[in-house]
């Protein structure tokens, strides 16, 4: 009885925060906004002609300009390499890595707003600067913050669909198929269905894609407290910001706790348009699915080891370090561990990069971070000694093009020391994050007409034809 009084109450909870009607989200894309420069809808209404107007030069005087040659290395290898997609927020540089429209990381934390002094970017700021390719100001990104609260409403069959699968099921599991329940109340679907015309299509793009990115940390935060919290759900906190509020959900109301969410967030959202989670979104929006259906299919592509999910199995295996050879491991004893593990056909993970060769700055700026707040962790002085001891042995390995750590390497070993320990459920934070970068790359995929992605495939046999002709 207990247990039925508790599922009682925890519906009635849920009935309480929802704050909005249905048919109040159904029109908002129709209300005509009064120019503002708080207001991110009315800028980009203002920047998408010129947008689309240079996309359209681009087209007619440079069309026909070669961007380079594919090898066969390139098709059986990935399609690694290939420029073959136009992402306009972000560009991966192989040596200073990641910008956001031409801000480097330290530019991001130097220049966007912050919940306090010489804190933490805010992720809503970095939202902002995506979207328009300005660095907004602090009343922006206050105005944004409160737009998001306004949309953050998840109707009650979500947390349904989410109770319907085992409790031991994924965390990404679960995740992705709240986002699909969330998929019903898809103003783009909507809109398509009645006739749009298509050069209206961002409008309902942009409704969805910030009610998605404003629900998903309620989403995210209730499974975590489903699986590891016996289901004990905290409500969202109207006076906080996004990412300080998702770490209050999940049960973290540390100041410093807060701030690494800030910082998780906003390095984390975008990665350029050729990750997996990135492109998987890209090339589902493609076909004109919402942004429900595109970012829950990017979802699935983060569940897998190769890409979000490697931040798991780094916590897990410097965890498996120090239960072999304790937290004061030497440098020899790490230099041992680490062959054993490439011995035996395994990656040290956390390390190398499929376009980057030098160290990650999401990794240097995490380590700027517990340097700042945690310099006595035992795991970070570990995940510091890696940095020594790793990048000699895998250059001497001559097979790898980058020995250095990348953004995987140190974040678990953060969440780790403020209490979130469970590294199952690290990727579910990695597609909170990375929502911000695939939405609003999906507003201006509306926005500039791209058309459906539909690359050429061959057979082995054609390329061994195609080989033998051309020697």
């Amino acid at each position: 009885m207990v247990f039925f009084r508790s599922v009682s109450a925890l519906s009635k909870l849920r009935s309480r925060v929802v704050q909005q009607s249905s048919f109040n989200n159904s029109v908002r894309w129709l209300q005509i906004q009064t120019s503002s420069d708080l207001d991110l809808h009315s800028q980009l209404k203002e920047l998408i002609p010129e947008q689309q107007e240079r996309l359209k030069k681009l087209k007619s005087e440079h069309g026909k300009v070669q961007l380079g040659n594919i090898t066969v290395d390139m098709v059986l290898g990935g399609m690694r390499g290939m420029t073959g997609l136009l992402w306009e927020t972000s560009l991966l540089d192989p040596e200073e890595g990641i910008r956001f429209r031409n801000l480097s990381i330290p530019e991001c934390q130097k220049k966007l707003p912050a919940a306090k002094p010489g804190g933490e970017p805010l992720p809503e700021g970095l939202l902002w600067l995506l979207l328009t390719g300005k660095v907004p100001n602090k009343e922006q990104v206050d105005a944004l913050s409160k737009e998001l609260r306004s949309r953050a409403t998840v109707p009650d069959h979500v947390y349904k669909a989410i109770d319907a699968l085992p409790v031991s099921a994924h965390p990404m599991t679960q995740f992705a198929m709240g986002v699909m329940a969330l998929q019903v109340q898809s103003e783009f679907q909507k809109a398509y269905e009645k006739g749009i015309h298509k050069s209206k299509y961002w409008e309902p793009t942009y409704e969805d894609s910030l009610s998605l990115i404003a629900q998903l940390p309620i989403v995210a935060a209730y499974v975590y407290r489903r699986i590891y919290k016996n289901g004990q759900v905290i409500p969202k906190d109207d006076s906080l910001d996004y990412g300080g509020n998702f770490a209050h959900m999940l049960g973290f109301d540390s100041p410093d706790m807060q701030e690494l969410m800030r910082l998780y967030v906003t390095i984390h959202t975008d990665h350029e348009g050729g990750n997996v989670s990135a492109h998987t979104g890209h090339l589902v929006a493609s076909a004109l699915s919402d942004p429900y259906l595109s970012f829950a299919a990017a979802l699935n592509g983060l569940a897998g080891p190769l890409h979000g999910l490697a931040n798991q199995e780094v916590l897990l295996w410097i965890k498996s370090v120090v239960e072999e050879c304790g937290e004061n491991i030497t440098t020899d004893q790490l230099k041992d561990y680490v062959w054993k593990t490439l011995n035996s056909g395994k990656v040290v993970p956390g390390f190398g990069h499929g376009v980057l060769r030098n160290t990650d700055p999401r990794y240097l700026c995490q380590r700027e971070f517990a340097l700042k707040h945690l310099p006595d962790d035992p795991l970070f002085q570990l995940v510091s000694k890696l940095f020594e001891v790793v990048p000699p042995i895998l250059t001497e390995l001559g097979k790898v093009k980058n020995p250095w750590p990348n953004v995987d390497a140190h974040s678990g070993v953060l969440l780790n020391h403020y209490g979130l320990t469970e590294a199952r459920y690290y990727t579910v934070l990695f597609g909170v994050s990375r929502s911000i970068g695939i939405c609003s790359q999906l507003i201006w995929d509306r926005a500039l007409g791209l058309p459906l992605e539909r690359p050429k495939s061959v057979t082995m046999e054609w390329l061994e034809n195609y080989c033998k002709k051309s020697a």
